[in-house]
């Protein structure tokens, strides 16, 4: 192996790292929110999205689910099992939506489309699992419409974040070595 494939390998991993740190930075300071009353106890904004969205367009799917996971784990070690499941099925199927909208050659969508169809597919995942867990199917009627607005909205306020910041995540990639 040549000393160029170990450099490529050691700015890719180090790359990833830095966006999980910045992913994890994220997830941490959203807990310092307030509640939104009349959602579900523990809907944040996913400004840590913001990162797995941009770690999905310039590395592709497996980094940016590396960082879901990550963001998972994270939540199950601060906010326990039950936290530690939403937000991997939520995040499983939002990285899984991102990435398949960020392939489209003709991407008609956008950003802050992406971002909002990522969030709103979170939110089905983590309801999905509330609706398990609890053996309330009902759920769905009652908090379905709320996080559907919910995700619309912050979904469309972190893809207007990511378009802003985007020029430094890019300059802090190529940095890196990307």
């Amino acid at each position: 192996m040549g000393k160029t494939n170990i450099n490529k390998k050691t700015s890719f991993v180090a790359l990833l790292g830095v966006l999980g740190a910045e992913a994890l930075a994220l997830s941490f300071l959203e807990n310092f929110i307030p509640a939104v009353p009349g959602l579900p106890p523990g809907a944040k904004p996913g400004f840590a999205n913001i990162v797995t969205m941009f770690t999905a367009s310039t590395m592709g799917f497996l980094p940016a689910l590396a960082i879901t996971v990550l963001k998972s784990l994270f939540a199950f070690v601060t906010r326990g099992a039950t936290a530690g499941m939403m937000s991997f099925a939520g995040g499983l199927l939002s990285t899984i939506v991102m990435v398949l909208l960020l392939r489209l050659k003709k991407n008609p969508f956008g950003i802050v489309g992406v971002s909002v169809a990522s969030a709103t597919a979170h939110n089905a995942g983590q309801l999905a699992v509330a609706c398990l867990l609890s053996g309330t199917p009902a759920l769905i009627a009652g908090y379905g419409p709320l996080l559907l607005l919910f995700a619309v909205i912050t979904g469309a306020v972190t893809g207007v974040i990511l378009k802003i910041v985007l020029p430094a995540l890019e300059k802090q990639s190529a940095k890196l070595g990307k």
